[in-house]
């Protein structure tokens, strides 16, 4: 009888919390930090103090991954509400009383800086995957007709920052959770369709559209500039061209193996705009080359190959539909950030995980990762 009692010792009530972590999660999530680690000490070697900042907001990003994977999916399904109604109110206070930066009125003053947009990433998926567990079994129109609203409202209050980077990534986010949750294909063919048709229309029509004078509905005009860049970036080398020009000169110089760690001359020479940031693939390509870009695509599908993993066994619906959003939109990143380097999509503010400086990305990247360990380790503890 005494046995039933026994009280279990620190050992045993800490180990859950210091080793419950996915391993092969863990595993992808730590090459892509090395990566990044190294591709910034190099892009970054003659930029102040980029490496050691980002080693400071990878450490931050990872501290916070370890207190978030410590909240049980059920205390997340609570916070889901509060976390988006906070998020549209300040992203309405930003429209209302923002800050204004080169064009854009993304912050806003609460003592310090914020940007509200970097919160509605992660309250974006939180909310709709609440909406539908709520709904689970009954999913009449009404129900995605408001999920429509959700996702819809705050996207354009985004866009009219104007971010359209950062509504990229909210759009995306919300649209995983509502494909997970059984969107027919009847409808996202025909928009998948209708949206080849258009790009085939905007480069056929290029000449014409991208003339001086020329307005474009519902685009300002640095975003039609952007696009009719992407189509023809030659038409301006050392203007408005001359982010992709550079990028793609600088993978395409890195070649099979890549100039080596440290010896990139597109780099070095300052040739690539924004090499830390939002075009620091095209300095890791360069050093690096394809077996170094192979090397970091194959981190990157580990760890969304894991997510969806995680997604597919995760016990509830609110946790599988949080999980696929989360880990697709890893793969949002990635795909968005390389292409716009690449040359197959215009140039917006995305950046790639791990990889490109910035502190608020970083601590949103930690905080997602973190729901996806605690998906994880709910799982392994209702299996035993």
């Amino acid at each position: 009888m005494s046995a039933i009692f026994e009280q279990p010792t620190l050992w045993q009530r800490w180990r859950p919390v210091l080793f419950g972590f996915d391993g092969p999660l863990a595993l992808a999530i730590g090459a892509l930090a090395a990566f990044g680690l190294l591709t910034m000490y190099s892009a970054g070697f003659d930029h102040g103090t980029r490496f050691v900042d980002h080693g400071r907001n990878m450490l931050i990003a990872l501290a916070l991954l370890f207190l978030v994977a410590q909240v049980p999916p059920q205390r997340l399904l609570a916070l889901a509400v509060p976390l988006y109604a906070a998020g549209l109110a300040l992203l309405i206070a930003t429209a209302l009383f923002g800050v204004s930066k080169k064009g854009a009125t993304r912050w806003l003053d609460v003592g310090i800086v914020i940007q509200p947009s970097e919160l509605m990433k992660l309250a974006m998926p939180l909310m709709l995957a609440w909406w539908f567990q709520k709904c689970e079994g009954r999913l009449s129109p009404a129900a995605w007709v408001v999920a429509a609203l959700l996702l819809l409202v705050p996207v354009g209050l985004v866009v009219k920052q104007p971010d359209l980077g950062t509504a990229i990534l909210v759009l995306s986010a919300g649209i995983y959770v509502v494909f997970f949750a059984g969107l027919s294909w009847k409808l996202i063919v025909p928009v998948l369709a209708l949206g080849a048709v258009g790009i085939a229309a905007l480069i056929v029509s290029e000449p014409t559209l991208c003339r001086p004078g020329v307005d474009w509905p519902f685009l300002k005009p640095y975003q039609q500039h952007r696009v009719c860049t992407l189509l023809d970036p030659g038409k301006d080398p050392l203007g408005k061209g001359f982010h992709i020009i550079q990028g793609m000169i600088a993978i395409g110089s890195g070649g099979f193996a890549g100039k080596g760690f440290m010896q990139g001359t597109q780099t070095h020479l300052e040739f690539i705009p924004e090499r830390t940031t939002d075009f620091i693939f095209a300095a890791f390509a360069e050093e690096f080359g394809l077996v170094g870009t192979l090397g970091l695509l194959l981190a990157f599908t580990c760890l969304i190959f894991r997510g969806l993993m995680i997604a597919a066994e995760a016990p509830t619906l609110f946790s599988r539909l949080l999980a696929g959003a989360i880990t697709l939109s890893f793969f949002s990143y990635a795909f968005v950030n390389m292409g716009m380097v690449s040359g197959i999509l215009p140039v917006v503010g995305v950046p790639l995980p791990f990889v490109s400086y910035g502190g608020t990305a970083m601590a949103t990247l930690g905080v997602a990762l973190g729901i996806l360990m605690s998906i994880a380790k709910s799982r392994r503890l209702m299996q035993s």
